[in-house]
């Protein structure tokens, strides 16, 4: 089976703070439901708060990222599935739950991982 990255960038997600408890517990309930089929991996949301660094094989640190990757941040599923269909229909239930679209992705197979 694959593992499938579900995620939306933070800006995507524009809900009134009135909302906001809705859409956790929509978002939970879809977790759930993906650890009761046995498809859960991991996932979060990147604490935006905690700047990122980059760490050199020497062991050297510098703030910030890649460029091209400064914007990361949001919300991440990892689900293992049998198909891309599969992928897409969960990532449908992330979507209503979290009221925005979700990019999906599909990691390589790796033997050793």
């Amino acid at each position: 089976m694959t593992k499938y990255p579900i995620s939306f960038p933070s800006g995507a997600m524009v809900v009134p703070d009135e909302e906001m408890q809705a859409v956790s517990d929509a978002a939970h309930a879809v977790v759930g439901e993906a650890k009761d089929a046995g498809v859960w991996v991991f996932g979060g949301g990147i604490d935006e708060s905690v700047p990122p660094v980059l760490v050199d094989g020497d062991g050297t640190v510098t703030e910030g990222t890649y460029p091209q990757t400064t914007q990361i941040g949001g919300g991440y599923a990892v689900l293992e599935l049998p198909s891309r269909e599969a992928a897409l229909e969960w990532a449908a239930k992330l979507a209503v739950a979290c009221r925005c679209a979700q990019e999906v992705r599909a990691f390589g197979y790796d033997p050793a991982s």
